[in-house]
């Protein structure tokens, strides 16, 4: 179907389920130490609040970008999909925002890092087209469809949150990640965004993305006491630097992206969403005390 001058591609898998899931953790993290991580571990607590901070506006940027074209997408998988989309990422930010609040509670800087990423991203919209922020979105869903493919495949991973119910908001959020992960891609190639724009735009985000965590991460270490407490700093990179977040695989598998033919379902990863759909939201669900609602 040609929509103006743009070819209205149809989503690449129409049996994909996006489900809205109302869920809540904010009671369960009320008890949260400050390093919440496993043994205490400094760093794998900075990294992952660092993380969380970045989210809240992180998605409302994607539902923005997404929903801008929700009007120009004509096949109505696709556009089921879109709203599938919408809100597991509406919930993520709020979520993740609830526990940054907690964070914030416990002398984490995460209320400063979600207004360094409100003012980026709002300026970001300003400056540059639609079609470029449905981009950044496209390629950033590829960012953290691969961090979550790394949680729900990897034990090591999972034990490094330490605390039990942030390892619960995390795998959670993995799983949504995982279940949508091609939706952003689709409505770019459905809406006629180029090759070129989104590879430049991924290696750009490479850089940014990385960059900007890794500098949220030391500010956030240097607000903190425990970071100058003689060998604590220097035991926790040991363990950090042998963690599979810091492994070449990753790295390769972020930058498949940039491969001419590349789509997200390449990775089939459909086992992995499949086990851990059972497994947190089966008859039998570890987080069904969470779940106020399920919209299919």
């Amino acid at each position: 179907m040609v929509y103006g001058e743009r070819i209205m591609a149809q989503t690449t898998n129409a049996q994909r389920k996006v489900p809205t899931r109302r869920i809540s953790f904010e009671a369960s993290l009320q008890d949260l130490p400050k390093h919440f991580a496993a043994d205490g571990d400094l760093i794998s607590s900075h990294v992952a609040a660092s993380l969380s901070a970045v989210f809240p506006d992180g998605e409302d940027f994607f539902v923005r970008s997404v929903r801008h074209y929700r009007s120009e997408i004509s096949d109505p998988e696709l556009k089921r999909q879109v709203t599938g989309f919408i809100g597991q990422e509406a919930m993520h930010g709020r979520e993740h925002r609830a526990f940054n609040n907690r964070l914030a509670e416990l002398g984490y800087p995460t209320k400063r890092f979600e207004r360094w990423t409100e003012r980026g991203l709002k300026a970001r919209e300003r400056f540059l087209p639609p079609v470029s922020n449905l981009a950044a979105t496209a390629a950033l869903e590829h960012f953290t469809a691969t961090l979550a493919e790394l949680v729900l495949s990897s034990d090591e991973v999972q034990a490094m949150f330490g605390h039990q119910e942030v390892k619960n908001l995390f795998l959670w959020h993995a799983l949504e990640e995982s279940e949508h992960k091609a939706v952003a891609f689709d409505v770019y190639k459905a809406v006629g965004g180029s090759e070129r724009v989104r590879v430049m735009t991924m290696n750009l985000l490479c850089v940014g993305f990385v960059g900007g965590m890794t500098f949220q991460v030391v500010v956030s270490l240097l607000g903190d006491r425990d970071t100058f407490r003689r060998g604590k700093l220097r035991k926790s990179w040991r363990a950090f630097r042998r963690s599979p977040i810091m492994r070449r695989e990753l790295w390769r598998q972020l930058r498949d992206y940039n491969r001419p033919d590349f789509h997200p379902d390449d990775r089939d990863t459909s086992e992995l969403v499949e086990r851990w759909r059972t497994e947190l939201f089966g008859e039998h669900g570890t987080l069904n005390d969470k779940l106020a609602a399920a919209v299919a």
